[in-house]
């Protein structure tokens, strides 16, 4: 999961506007033909999800446009649920013998049920949406190749040890549709767009990377020319930085995380456990614990697809629920899980729109979409001066958690040592090793400057845009793995 810095209050940003979808992506006398048929064969629940989805990458490397390319990938998949097992199956034919295929296939494992009629009446139809000033697909190649050159000449112009530069811009259109037979009958456009900028610094000590990302559920004019200049710059120095970086100290010490840097520590380490399919399944430390004191009263975590703009920003998720903001954790009680429709529908609950999929050819499960902790009322300069010796992470890499026993490992990409309240030394990269539930009750200050950071979230071999994000704040004692005696 990658991270970026990206300035943003998910308590004070709007809905985005709300309008008619393009078109069809197939009719609704077909769709109601399938889910009719399906439930004819006796299924409890029927569900049609079709999917176009058309993207753009472009790539320079060492000064060379070395990719230039598009795709396009549309399909539809079916579930059908007969008691508790579910039927799915996938097509890249949208016509009413390649719909029917695929619904006899997923029935399959209904034809023992008894048959008899069902039928369903869609609802009326919902079309949402992304806000855009400017459709990445309207763009010229020749103007999303100026905006590569210019990440590589402002990544350049920090210093003639950069000596590797490479930068990536991709977006994508993804429209869908899903209607089940619970009577919704939902459709949505997305627009996404990413430019990822990577730097290798050349020294005495050898070579050392930067990394900057632009991520936004929005359309091409999030990179402008400022903001990519600052991403380029960003990871440049970043790099250089690193050059003078020494060992990191080992042993339990304090830690701040920066704003923005911390939310995937928080994503994996607790966001994880908190989804219901982990919680149906016993796989979690946090199953049988709501109402319970999990974390430290600075600690309020959130869920929330509605904040618009950010990577993991859904008007709908990908079972047709409009998106919601859900309180996890609440001043360190655990109040709520995430649910999706089959999970809430067993244990008699709401969904709370967290079903996401990663394409037509993948069943939906519970997934996050921007997970956060509320900030708190410190002063973020103030946090580390307090702190007389520790590490100050400027952002984290990628990392490991087992759910069920809350145990973790993750990589720092940016890290300084602190000594008498004052960031001193640039760090090798080195790893933060704890346990998410003793971790959350070691959050003792959380500052005011919130931040959001885009990433790639992976469960069971499906991927998905998401957001993390937090305040600048301190873990009281966190295991450091460095080289440092």
């Amino acid at each position: 999961m990658g991270l970026a810095e990206a300035q943003a209050d998910p308590t004070s940003l709007a809905r985005m506007t709300i309008t008619g979808s393009d078109h069809d992506l197939v009719s609704a006398d077909l769709v109601e033909r399938t889910l009719n048929e399906i439930l004819g064969r006796g299924a409890d629940f029927a569900e049609v999800f079709v999917e176009d989805r058309t993207t753009s990458l472009a790539t320079l490397d060492q000064r060379q446009v070395d990719g230039l390319s598009s795709g396009r990938d549309r399909g539809a998949g079916i579930r059908v649920v007969v008691g508790d097992t579910t039927g799915f199956a996938h097509t890249a034919d949208l016509s009413d013998a390649g719909l029917r295929a695929a619904a006899l296939a997923a029935s399959s494992v209904a034809r023992g049920g008894g048959g008899g009629v069902r039928e369903i009446a869609l609802g009326e139809r919902r079309n949402f949406t992304t806000a855009a000033d400017v459709d990445p697909s309207s763009v010229e190649k020749s103007r999303k190749i100026e905006v590569l050159r210019r990440a590589d000449d402002a990544a350049r112009s920090e210093g003639a040890a950069i000596t590797q530069v490479q930068v990536a811009l991709a977006d994508s259109t993804r429209r869908f549709l899903v209607a089940n037979s619970e009577g919704v009958w939902a459709s949505d456009r997305q627009l996404r767009t990413r430019l990822n900028i990577s730097c290798v610094a050349s020294g005495d000590g050898g070579l050392q990377t930067g990394f900057r990302p632009i991520a936004a559920t929005r359309g091409f004019e999030v990179l402008s020319p400022d903001a990519v200049d600052t991403a380029a710059r960003g990871a440049a120095r970043q790099a250089l930085t690193k050059l003078d970086a020494r060992p990191a100290p080992s042993g339990d010490l304090p830690v701040v995380l920066a704003s923005g840097s911390g939310g995937i520590l928080f994503h994996e380490a607790c966001g994880h456990g908190l989804e219901a399919d982990a919680i149906a399944k016993s796989a979690s430390v946090y199953a049988g614990k709501v109402g319970q004191r999990v974390a430290s009263e600075l600690v309020t975590l959130v869920d929330d697809g509605t904040v618009a703009g950010e990577w993991g920003y859904l008007a709908l998720d990908d079972e047709g629920h409009e998106s919601s903001r859900n309180v996890l954790i609440e001043n360190g009680v655990l109040t709520d899980y995430m649910w999706d429709y089959l999970r809430a529908r067993r244990a008699g609950r709401t969904a709370s729109a967290n079903g996401r999929r990663q394409s037509y050819q993948h069943l939906p499960m519970v997934r996050m979409t921007n997970t956060y902790l509320l900030a708190g009322d410190a002063d973020a300069d103030e946090i580390v001066a307090q702190t007389p010796y520790g590490v100050y992470v400027a952002q984290l890499g990628g990392g490991q958690v087992n759910t069920a026993t809350g145990n973790f490992v993750f990589g720092t990409t940016a890290a300084f040592l602190i000594e008498n309240g004052r960031l001193t030394a640039p760090l090798r990269d080195c790893n933060l090793i704890g346990n998410g539930p003793e971790i959350l009750t070691r959050v003792d200050a959380v500052a005011g400057d919130f931040s959001m950071t885009p990433g790639t979230c992976g469960k069971d071999g499906q991927q998905v845009p998401v957001g993390c994000g937090q305040a600048t704040m301190r873990l009281s004692s966190i295991t450091v793995g460095g080289a440092a005696a």
